[in-house]
């Protein structure tokens, strides 16, 4: 496994060691012996989606109970999106775009207090999310892909099939009070 860094602290590019022959290829998601990005990390819930081009999920995150994501694309390519939310962090209201696809077979470590979304940017994908606590409804929260704060560069915004939760979210300015206070995205 090899894991390269991006901008973000914390958050981690990982590329799994892939065995392939004629008949196709075996490679390790996950090993709960290995730590990741020099950390332990517990599996508590694993989700998939699948969404057509131009789809755009995000940016999520839930609190107070904040949730680590390991992610990837199974099927298809995404543009995957980390934004950092923590607010002592070095590198708080930034974000990273990362290349997720069915053939480089790369993975996104995104740490608890970090929001996340992706874009579609293959016919269809399937995506895959293994995360550190489970969803809880009451906690789940959003803030809006195309805050002007972040300016994120996504594929294609213009044409972006977008749910009205996501259309409804609100900007990071909104999220600089009680909800990412120390409690809520300390590192275990």
């Amino acid at each position: 496994m090899n894991v390269i860094p991006t901008g973000l602290a914390d958050c981690v590019i990982v590329e799994p060691k892939v065995h392939g022959d004629a008949r196709g290829f075996f490679m390790e998601l996950y090993n709960r012996e290995r730590a990741l990005n020099g950390r332990r990390v517990e599996v508590a819930q694993i989700n998939a989606s699948s969404s057509v081009k131009g789809v755009l999920r995000g940016l999520h995150f839930q609190a107070p109970l904040p949730q680590g994501k390991l992610v990837w694309a199974a099927v298809g390519e995404v543009f995957d999106v980390a934004v950092d939310l923590r607010k002592d962090s070095p590198t708080f209201g930034k974000w990273e775009g990362v290349i997720l696809s069915e053939h480089n077979k790369r993975q996104l470590w995104i740490p608890e207090g970090f929001a996340h979304g992706f874009q579609v940017t293959s016919v269809n994908a399937v995506f895959c999310y293994a995360c550190t606590e489970v969803f809880k409804a009451d906690f789940d929260r959003g803030v809006h892909h195309g805050d002007p704060a972040l300016n994120i560069e996504w594929p294609d915004l213009a044409g972006a099939i977008v749910s009205d939760k996501d259309r409804k979210a609100p900007t990071l300015a909104n999220y600089l009070g009680p909800l990412f206070n120390e409690d809520t995205h300390s590192r275990r």
